[in-house]
């Protein structure tokens, strides 16, 4: 398989969605899995791209785009790898407590329910002193992860903060059950929020269909590795699409569908909500955050009424657990402030003194925190412009067996994603359709179904994501049509070259059995790849991503087409392995360089 892709190496781009939303494998989820092979090599290339800032953890060096994919193999194996903190402001500042001289136990505390320790530490200080025997500031957990020294306790907003940190060798005990807990709800306005709601319930399955289907205009969420909220609903989001196929790489896919939609990546949910309340936005669309931090707002003064709801699907909630460090030497200290915190005093602050009844456990390894949340938080992306070409000829009528023994047809493996594959792409994308066939032997080689231009345009009084799902799902090969396989890849190639650009890669798409035979236009593979390789221009690249179908695919061919442009070519053989190499690829393609 060729993977060494050329394309524009400079400008910001945006490459088709990566939603394979109720779907399962096939033809054209395959432009995603190769468009996403493309970009990876075009990521390296890539200079003066602004990187996330990430918290600490784990390792003390920097690991690049395909870290990605490094990350998740490597979980299986127990090792974890992520971006070394970057030194956002503030993030690593000892805090002014740790001056407090006569402090014997120093405590960190996460900023919402910092008040309530403080007012406990004053009960236990003598005169109800703020710096005394124990003192109690306010920090993120990612701050806190990042800092050194490290506090005497920790109470940061959610358990995982824990074993993040334990993966970096700091050792902290957990000292009975959590002090609090808030679910997190899907703050919005009554309006958006039915459009999530299935049956009285808010739903993860939901808010991604309606992103994916463009009724929901706007969803933002947290830094899923500097922020509770973030990690917290980026697991969630994945263990929901998890319930709804069997297959991993089509679930992923899913939750990555709502990543590739978000207005603000790295949202703050208090910022949010304090625009919201000031009247500075009228409609902040969909953000996950606490219900604690909802309650804040809905007690205070707001302009714009907000529900919240808990997604029943994937139930995930924020705790406060109580660790004390293995080097603290005033464990005396520490059990006497935890005795000092009263539950009146967190349920007054808007927490739960009770776990919320069947909430997501968390993964018994951070592996499974830190690889969805490393995907969302590297995720990039970028423009394309794609010409797909569809094999029309009679060989795409035979019958073959996927590898659950089932009998289908190369066609119906295409047709597969149909119903969905409007949803593939995004608003910014060029797309066509070719269909390349000969029926006749007068008929032309190829035939322009859909005319090349923005996906959400109209054609005929219907947009081209309109027709390009009705037109899959439609396909039908005509029977006894000759293959011209090699003149139309040359006549693609040579339409989607004059409009190559910076800043925007730019495809070639054959989904074919791979055989050039039975028309006029027949050639052999000599003067095929002649030809191909002489119309080649590295200022212009215009990579071909082949996918061949059925055991008998001429692979061969696909695979010499791929390499000679920089492309790609792959076996279509079994939807669910598409899927899952699809997944593992794209990921990799919208990794930071």
């Amino acid at each position: 398989m060729a993977t060494v892709i050329a394309a524009w190496p400079d400008g910001d781009s945006e490459l088709f969605v990566a939603a394979l939303w109720f779907s399962v494998g096939g033809a054209v989820p395959i432009l995603l899995l190769l468009g996403a092979l493309v970009l990876r090599s075009i990521r390296r290339r890539r200079l003066g791209r602004t990187r996330p800032r990430l918290p600490r953890v784990i390792v003390r060096r920097r690991i690049f785009a395909a870290s990605v994919v490094v990350l998740l193999a490597a979980a299986t194996g127990g090792a974890v790898s992520l971006l070394r903190h970057d030194g956002a402001p503030g993030d690593a500042v000892v805090p002014a407590a740790l001056a407090c001289p006569e402090a014997g136990l120093r405590v960190a505390a996460a900023p919402e329910i910092a008040p309530v320790i403080q007012a406990a530490a004053r009960k236990v200080n003598p005169g109800g002193a703020d710096c005394g025997p124990i003192t109690v500031w306010a920090q993120t957990p990612a701050a806190t992860q990042a800092a050194t020294p490290k506090p005497d306790v920790w109470i940061p907003s959610s358990s995982a903060w824990l074993r993040i940190a334990a993966a970096d060798g700091a050792r902290y005990t957990a000292e009975g059950t959590p002090l609090a807990f808030s679910p997190i709800v899907l703050a919005a306005s009554a309006a958006t929020a039915e459009q999530f709601t299935v049956r009285g319930e808010a739903s993860w399955a939901a808010l991604v269909d309606g992103v994916a289907k463009h009724r929901i205009a706007r969803v933002s969420m947290a830094d899923p590795l500097r922020d509770t909220t973030g990690i917290l609903a980026v697991y969630a989001v994945h263990q929901a699409m998890a319930r709804t196929t069997k297959d991993p790489g089509i679930a992923q896919l899913r939750a990555l569908t709502l990543r590739s939609r978000l207005q603000n990546p790295t949202a703050d949910p208090a910022a949010l909500l304090h625009q919201a309340a000031t009247g500075a936005v009228q409609d902040i669309g969909v953000v996950p955050t606490t219900e604690q931090q909802l309650s804040a707002y809905r007690r205070g003064t707001h302009a714009v009424e907000l529900t919240g709801m808990v997604p029943a699907d994937g139930p995930a909630e924020a705790d406060y657990p109580y660790a004390i460090s293995a080097t603290a030497t005033h464990r005396d200290l520490a059990e006497r402030l935890r005795a000092a915190i009263e539950p009146e005093a967190l349920t007054a602050a808007g927490f739960r003194v009770a776990a919320t009844p069947h909430a997501l456990p968390l993964p018994g390894r951070v592996d499974g925190l830190l690889g969805p949340a490393l995907q969302w938080a590297q995720y990039r992306t970028l423009k394309s412009q794609v010409l797909v070409m569809i094999d029309g000829s009679g060989s795409m009528n035979q019958k073959i067996t996927d590898k659950a023994g089932q009998s289908t047809t190369k066609a119906a493996l295409l047709r597969e994603t149909g119903l969905s594959v409007s949803q593939l792409f995004g608003d910014d994308t060029t797309i066509g359709l070719w269909q390349f066939g000969t029926p006749t032997a007068a008929s032309p080689a190829h035939q322009e179904v859909i005319p090349l231009g923005p996906i959400t345009a109209k054609v005929g009084g219907k947009t081209r994501r309109e027709i390009l799902s009705g037109g899959i799902a439609g396909y039908r090969p005509l029977p006894n049509s000759g293959t011209p396989l090699f003149r139309s890849v040359l006549d693609g190639q040579a339409m989607m070259r004059e409009r190559a650009a910076p800043g925007t890669v730019t495809l070639v798409v054959v989904l074919t059995d791979g055989k050039d035979e039975q028309s006029r236009f027949a050639m052999d593979s000599a003067t095929f790849g002649e030809q191909l390789k002489a119309a080649n221009d590295p200022r212009r690249p215009v990579p071909i991503i082949a996918v061949g179908y059925g055991a008998n695919a001429d692979m061969n061919a696909l695979t010499a087409m791929a390499r000679t442009t920089g492309g790609t070519a792959v076996a279509a053989t079994d939807p669910a392995d598409v899927a899952a190499a699809m997944a593992q690829a794209f990921l990799a393609a919208h990794a930071p360089s």
